[in-house]
């Protein structure tokens, strides 16, 4: 097998190849994370301006086997990251040859960390279970056999949970019983001004999750970029924020599981967009992230917020909600989340989905 580097936009079509090779018959594969690909690799993002990216493909002979891309961001500087891996059955030590890549591009690099898409915010994880599913937009989807490319390395676990919307309703109202926060108010985003609040949103992140595994803070026009492609499916319950005396201190960001809205293997389109505007029927919602400043972490704020969403997903008949992927170091979230759950239904929860980060030294 010989690995090429490719450049420039024409070549990134050989790129898209290995995926749709990959991935041909399979039915339970969707296209929706391609935007979020193509605007790190294919466009002159904002997020590029702060990082190096290489892009690779493998062949074996005359067949395209395997691809990747190498992103060192500037402000994660010691890790050379594994990103958007793509690849056939049966390769043999292929991380042995994209070490010898990462040793030969980045030689200043003191880690490796397999499964990190540029950053927390674009997509991490290569799946551990659940192949036989159409995977919940948002979270990343691959064949059964990756994690295997990679089981020498060290491997850190995300998990998600899923459970009934009549859980939910019980989550929200435990709002009720709690105590008040002074000059507490909750708002919807306002999408006329989706460029000022994409700006809250990336200050809030980067005060909440500054000690979470490989984060990086953000710039916000990194996120205003990241939401754009979505603005047409997105409404403004879905980006909460809580305020204390006009101050912004949390958020609660979901939406809808906008893969149910796509047949077949392709990404979203504006089809689907009218789809959904006309009352196309979702039945999932993903819970993707609460962010809240660190003096307040502790406080009602996070119940407030899930208790704002309530009349809209009851409005909107959601049966189901999926939470968005929790490292398994951050024990005190899981311990939250199975608390309120075993509270709710009696018993333990389980885990849904599992994924896997990779990490080694160089």
């Amino acid at each position: 097998m010989n690995i090429e580097l490719i450049e420039g936009k024409s070549a990134y079509k050989y790129f898209e190849k290995v995926s749709a090779d990959v991935y041909m018959g399979n039915n339970y594969f969707r296209a929706t994370e391609s935007s979020i690909e193509k605007l790190l690799l294919n466009s002159n993002s904002s997020f590029n301006k702060h990082s190096s990216i290489k892009k690779f493909v493998v062949r074996d002979g005359n067949n395209l086997v395997a691809r990747f891309a190498l992103i060192n961001d500037h402000k994660l500087k010691d890790y050379i990251q594994v990103s958007f891996f793509e690849a056939q059955k049966g390769l043999g030590e292929i991380f042995a040859l994209i070490k010898k890549e990462i040793y030969k591009h980045f030689s200043q690099c003191k880690k490796v960390v397999v499964g990190l898409n540029g950053h927390l915010n674009y997509g991490a994880g290569i799946l551990l279970n659940r192949f036989d599913e159409i995977p919940m937009f948002g979270l990343p989807y691959n064949p059964d056999y990756y994690a295997n490319y990679f089981k020498d390395l060290n491997c850190h676990k995300m998990y998600t949970f899923r459970f009934s919307m009549k859980v939910y309703k019980a989550w929200a109202h435990s709002y009720t019983i709690q105590r008040e926060l002074k000059g507490l108010n909750i708002r919807f985003m306002n999408k006329r001004n989706i460029k000022e609040e994409s700006a809250i949103y990336t200050r809030l992140n980067n005060q909440a999750f500054i000690e979470h595994p490989y984060w990086a803070n953000r710039d916000k026009e990194e996120d205003f970029e990241m939401f754009s492609p979505f603005k047409y499916l997105l409404d403004n319950e879905n980006l909460i924020f809580a305020e204390i005396k006009g101050k912004p201190i949390g958020f609660f960001l979901w939406y809808p599981d906008f893969n149910q809205l796509v047949s077949g293997q392709r990404d979203l389109n504006v089809f689907d967009v009218f789809k959904y505007r006309l009352g196309k029927s979702i039945d999932t919602f993903r819970f993707t992230e609460i962010g809240i400043i660190p003096e307040y972490q502790r406080s009602p704020v996070a119940l407030a917020l899930i208790n704002k969403s309530l009349p809209t997903l009851i409005e909107k008949g959601y049966k189901y909600c999926e939470g968005g992927f929790i490292f398994e170091e951050n024990r005190a979230s899981i311990a939250f989340v199975k608390r309120i759950l075993q509270r709710c239904y009696g018993k333990e929860p389980e885990v849904y989905r599992k994924f896997a980060i990779f990490e080694t030294k160089l």
